[in-house]
């Protein structure tokens, strides 16, 4: 029989094919399951699409876009007030604020797409283009032009796919890496991974953990979640609002819709000090991985208390403690997160402007408006 290849676009998860989930076993954030949720959860300035690539009738890949609407999000972060943030942010605003991605721009790692094994990646991958430039002429009917297209999040192993001409015509970049924190064979409990630290790492866990022993953690279910949202909220922005660059902003019923269908699979953890909730973590669990999500502190509280490193001590107590692989602790605060014992792995991603003309300067500006971030990688372990 002769391969038809062909692509289809869905706009909402209900429409997606049953078997799509076949092809996202490994990766909880491909599935129907979480997707739903996203869509119903996605912020304000985001619009999702869901592309189905097939051979004749079976569907041979599935992958994820997400369309941001930059203009549309009030402040880009404010932590630095400089002439070089209000440059790039004035830039992002007039050439840059439609932005198309294949990928999740919540997350980080491969959560873009998923193929199966029969049919040439490359290929598979010429498909996915196609549907991409389908998609940008859909938005661009409508409107809404893109300005950029990204292709993220990829190891330099996985980035070999687009090593095809079809993507001669977009620049690849590397920001900030993933920190991943592998769990040893040898820690079967918590206390084996603390007695494998050094002293100077020993004693700063015992430090951590006095600073914080007012502090009461507490799983929080639904009902807890809805009776706190306003606090919820408010911590959550304390974070996002001092980030250099913020893409989007969740909503008040975020956390409250992935509790109410991720169940079990959503876990939410708040911290309380004199009853008042001072900070909150939250994570997802991803078959043999824990993915961190999104959490909030009160900056005085963490600062007194420890209340981050603490937090980051107790995701690795519960991943060893359940038997979990690995933490995908993303990005940011990369020196911290290298203290407790994560280590960092490089991701690429490639972006293309859609103005040819502009896209001749990508190259030549993308490490002015994304700096690479200067840090020391640290071995807390013996």
């Amino acid at each position: 029989m002769n391969s038809k290849f062909s692509f289809k676009i869905y706009n909402s998860v209900q429409s997606i094919p049953s078997q799509w989930d076949f092809l996202a076993t490994n990766n909880i954030f491909l599935n129907r399951e979480y997707l739903k949720i996203l869509e119903t959860a996605a912020p304000d300035n985001m619009t999702c699409h869901f592309i189905g690539l097939f051979n004749n009738e079976e569907i041979i890949g599935i992958a994820v876009s997400q369309f941001l609407d930059l203009s549309q999000i009030p402040s880009f972060g404010d932590r630095d007030n400089c002439l070089r943030t209000k440059i790039r942010n004035f830039v992002f605003k007039q050439f840059g604020s439609k932005v198309l991605i294949i990928g999740n721009n919540m997350l980080t790692g491969q959560n873009a797409f998923a193929f199966n094994k029969k049919n040439p990646p490359k290929k598979v991958i010429k498909l996915l283009k196609e549907a991409t430039e389908a998609l940008e002429n859909n938005f661009k009917k409508q409107g809404h032009k893109p300005h950029l297209t990204i292709f993220k999040d990829f190891s330099e192993k996985e980035l070999k796919i687009f090593n095809s001409p079809e993507f001669d015509s977009f620049y690849r970049f590397s920001t900030q890496p993933n920190m991943i924190f592998n769990i040893r064979d040898s820690w079967q409990i918590f206390d084996d991974y603390v007695a494998n630290k050094n002293k100077k790492y020993r004693d700063q866990y015992k430090r951590a953990r006095k600073k914080s022993s007012e502090v009461i953690k507490q799983k929080m279910s639904l009902e807890d979640i809805q009776k706190h949202k306003d606090r919820i909220h408010d911590l959550y922005l304390n974070v996002a609002q001092k980030a250099a660059f913020n893409t989007f902003y969740l909503d008040e019923n975020h956390f409250e819709t992935f509790k109410k269908n991720l169940k079990d699979k959503f876990l939410f953890y708040g911290y309380f000090d004199d009853n008042k909730l001072i900070g909150f973590n939250t994570l997802i669990k991803n078959n043999s991985d824990i993915d961190t999500y999104f959490l909030g502190y009160d900056e005085h509280c963490q600062k007194e208390k420890m209340l981050y490193l603490n937090m980051l001590y107790d995701m690795i107590g519960y991943s060893i403690n359940k038997k979990y692989s690995r933490i995908i602790f993303a990005r940011t605060a990369l020196e911290i997160k290298s203290s407790v014992g994560a280590t960092a792995v490089n991701m690429f991603g490639l972006i293309k402007h859609n103005n040819p003309i502009l896209n001749l300067f990508v190259s030549k500006t993308f490490s002015y408006f994304e700096p690479k971030i200067e840090w020391q990688e640290r071995n807390p372990f013996q």
